[in-house]
C-alpha cells in the first residue's frame, strides 16, 4: 500500500498457500474481509499447496509467474498475501512481480492505524509497526541500498543512511515503549482504585466481528461504535453495568477482537488494551453462532488467552447471532454446559442485536456475582461448575 495509493481503489489480487495446516481457509474469506476493511479492492484470488514455503519466493518461481500473470489480467495494483513473508521473500516478489507484495501482517497493522483513536491505541500501533518495518529497511526505502564503488570500494554512503535510520527506529522504538509504560502505569493505579472498591471485573473477548460493541451497547446502553466488520473496536471501552437480581454493579469492558495469527507485535504492543483481559474477574467470550467455523475461532482466541497469560480466568461463553444462525442449527434451549480445552465452560445463547436472550444473559451475570460476593477468599463462583 503505497502512500501516493487511493486506498478505496487499489486493485488487490489475494493469494493462499496451502502448508497442510487445519485453519487453511481455502476461499480467503477472512483475508478479503480484512482487504476491504483496509480499503482495498480485491479483484481475485489464488491459491497452491506446497509443503513448504519456497525460501526465495514463499510460492516458487512458476506460481510466482502465474500472480504476475493475474495481476496484470486484471490490472492489479497490490498482491497480498495471507501468510507472514519475510523480507527476503517480499523483497523477491516484489522485483519479480514488479507491483507491491504486502502480508497479512502488513494488512492487519495498516487496520489498526487506521482505527486508532486514543493516545494509547495510536502508541501501540506506532510501536508494532515500527517494530514490523525495522527488519524491512532495504525494501522499504529503496533509495538507502548500498552503492557500490569500483574495485577494492567497500560500502558507500548508503549503507551508512540505513544504520542511521535504524538508529533513529530503535530510538523511537524505545521511546514509545517508555511512553506505553507510563500508559499501563496509569492503567494499573486505575485498578487498583476499582479493586479498592471491591469491584467485580467483566472483560468482553471474542474473535473479531463476533459482535462484542453491539452487546456492549445491548449491556450498558452505551454507544460504542459497533459496525459489520473486522476490528470495528481497537480501544478499550469500560462501563458500569448494574445488576438489579444482584443488587450490585460490576465493571464491564469491551476490549480489542482477537484474529487467526495476530502478529505477536501486536500482542506485545496491545499488552496495556489486553491486560483488562488479564485482571479480570470473568470473561465474556462472545462466539458468533452463525459463522461456520466458530469452533476454530474459539480455539484461536484460547490461544491467545495463553499468550496474555489468561486463561485460566473463569469464562462465560456467549454464542452471539443466533437470529442469523440455520433454522436446523438452532439451539434446544438457551442455557447449556459447553468444553472448551477440556474445561465445562456454561454457555448463553443470544442476539445482541435483537434482544434475544439478554434477560438469561443478565440473570447468570448476577448470579455469578452474588456467588462470588459469598466464596471464600481465594475461590471463584464459577470453580465447582468448571470441575464438573
Amino acid at each position: 500500500m503505497n502512500p501516493t495509493d487511493q486506498p478505496t481503489s487499489a486493485r488487490t489480487i489475494l493469494v493462499g498457500v496451502d502448508l497442510g495446516l487445519p485453519h487453511f481457509d481455502g476461499e480467503l474469506e477472512e483475508l478479503g474481509l480484512l482487504a476491504r476493511t483496509a480499503g482495498l479492492d480485491p479483484v481475485a484470488r489464488i491459491t497452491c499447496k506446497r509443503r513448504a514455503p519456497d525460501a526465495a519466493l514463499f510460492v516458487g518461481t512458476g506460481k510466482a509467474d502465474e500472480i504476475k500473470l493475474l495481476a496484470q489480467q486484471y490490472g492489479a495494483q497490490e498482491i497480498l498475501f495471507d501468510q507472514s513473508l519475510s523480507p527476503g521473500q517480499q523483497r523477491n516478489l516484489e522485483r519479480r512481480l514488479e507491483l507491491p507484495v504486502n502480508d497479512r501482517t502488513f494488512l492487519i497493522l495498516e487496520i489498526f492505524a487506521q482505527r486508532a483513536r486514543s493516545h494509547e491505541g495510536k502508541l501501540q500501533v506506532e510501536l508494532a509497526r515500527l517494530q514490523y518495518l525495522s527488519t524491512r529497511l532495504v525494501r522499504r526505502w529503496s533509495h538507502l541500498e548500498r552503492q557500490r564503488g569500483g574495485i577494492g570500494t567497500r560500502g558507500g554512503p548508503g549503507e551508512t543512511q540505513i544504520e542511521l535510520d535504524r538508529r533513529m527506529i530503535a530510538t523511537t522504538i524505545k521511546r514509545t515503549k517508555e511512553q506505553l509504560q507510563k500508559v499501563k502505569r496509569q492503567h494499573q493505579t486505575q485498578r487498583k482504585q476499582r479493586d479498592r472498591r471491591g469491584a467485580f471485573n467483566i472483560s468482553l473477548i471474542g474473535y473479531t466481528n463476533a459482535g462484542k460493541s453491539t452487546l456492549f451497547n445491548a449491556l450498558v446502553k452505551a454507544r460504542a461504535y459497533a459496525a459489520d466488520q473486522l476490528f470495528a473496536t481497537l480501544d478499550t471501552t469500560t462501563r458500569q453495568l448494574y445488576l438489579g437480581e444482584a443488587q450490585r454493579s460490576v465493571s464491564l469492558s469491551d476490549t480489542v477482537g482477537f484474529i487467526r495469527d495476530l502478529p505477536h507485535g501486536l500482542i506485545d504492543a496491545f499488552q496495556a488494551t489486553l491486560q483488562e483481559a488479564i485482571d479480570a474477574d470473568l470473561l465474556l467470550h462472545v462466539v458468533d453462532a452463525s459463522n461456520p467455523d466458530w469452533t476454530l475461532q474459539i480455539r484461536q482466541v484460547q490461544q491467545v488467552l495463553k499468550e496474555i497469560g489468561a486463561q485460566d480466568i473463569p469464562q462465560l461463553l456467549v454464542f452471539n447471532k443466533v437470529d442469523a444462525m440455520d433454522e436446523g442449527s438452532l439451539p434446544l434451549q438457551v442455557q447449556d454446559m459447553f468444553e472448551v480445552d477440556g474445561v465445562q465452560t456454561p454457555r448463553i445463547f443470544v442476539s445482541a442485536r435483537a434482544g434475544i436472550g439478554l434477560a438469561e444473559l443478565r440473570a447468570a451475570l448476577a448470579s455469578i456475582v452474588t456467588q462470588d460476593r459469598a466464596a471464600p477468599s481465594g475461590e471463584h463462583p464459577l470453580a465447582d461448575e468448571a470441575s464438573t
